[in-house]
């Protein structure tokens, strides 16, 4: 047999000069797939696939929801019965003010979990992953919010249900009840893409919550949450004017109580669809550079 049907005979082999392994032409045929390469995921389906590992993170920590359960009804009795007869006379006419607010100041400080979550996912190498995969780059970022967008449903049907229980009616019924929460879940949506900026920022999971709180306390309390801002200083009533989280409170509690105002439901959409175009783009820009 002949030096070159020698080597042919033996291509399985290892070879003795090189000790390199030469796999046979029937080898690679059985491990290869021999089917067409799937689709490449849309960036709808890469989102909700996101989305949905957000979803499961909860599942195997149940005590990421303590935030948007225990939180809310902590906010919710204590603020009615501490100020409730001091400032309208009797917890049940306070709790028709309060609620809407209470529900808006539980949901936009949960936003900033989002950050937390991505500066988390960064610390632990998981982003390194993410950008090998031949998927639509935004869409992990867009799943962590899809995710944390069931978390602001749930926070704000606890704080409904506990109004209910202590008294509060909404006059705008039921429509007027999933109006106002939709708008308050797509501005958190919106509100989200600051936190995650500051996620990709950050070197840590505790100075992304610093300068969240930062940021969220005075836009909370120095609002018309908690009381009407007519007896406030004229330069703090000027800020509340402009303040977007006490417009949101204010188109919500209008929703709710079945005099919605349109200028202002208006106003918080487009400020929301300013906060993704803002922050979403420098989001982006920052993940790409990481």
């Amino acid at each position: 047999m002949s030096t070159a049907t020698n080597t042919e005979a033996r291509t399985d082999e290892r070879s003795d000069e090189d000790d390199v392994y030469v796999p046979a032409t029937e080898t690679l045929e059985a491990v290869l797939s021999t089917s067409e390469r799937p689709p490449r995921p849309s960036a709808f389906s890469a989102s909700v696939t996101f989305g949905w590992r957000a979803m499961l993170k909860i599942k195997h920590v149940p005590e990421q929801l303590f935030d948007v359960t225990v939180f809310p009804i902590m906010m919710t009795l204590m603020f009615t019965y501490l100020f409730g007869g001091a400032l309208a006379g009797s917890t049940s006419e306070y709790l028709q003010f309060l609620l809407p607010g209470i529900m808006v100041m539980s949901v936009v400080m949960t936003t900033m979990y989002t950050g937390v979550s991505v500066n988390t996912d960064i610390a632990k190498g998981v982003f390194d992953r993410f950008r090998t995969l031949p998927v639509w780059r935004p869409s992990a970022m867009v799943g962590y919010l899809l995710g944390d967008m069931f978390r602001y449903t749930m926070a704000s049907v606890v704080i409904l249900v506990v109004g209910l229980i202590l008294g509060y009616r909404p006059d705008g019924g039921v429509l007027g009840v999933v109006a106002a929460i939709a708008l308050l879940v797509a501005f958190s949506f919106a509100f989200s893409w600051i936190w995650t900026m500051f996620g990709l920022l950050m070197r840590s999971e505790k100075s992304v919550m610093g300068v969240s709180m930062l940021v969220l306390m005075p836009m909370t309390f120095m609002s018309n949450i908690l009381v009407e801002p007519d007896t406030m200083p004229g330069w703090l009533q000027a800020f509340v004017d402009v303040n977007p989280v006490a417009i949101l409170t204010e188109a919500a509690r209008g929703l709710m109580a079945g005099d919605a105002d349109a200028g202002e439901i208006g106003w918080v959409l487009i400020a929301g669809a300013g906060l993704i175009a803002v922050f979403g783009t420098l989001t982006m820009r920052l993940y790409n550079r990481k």
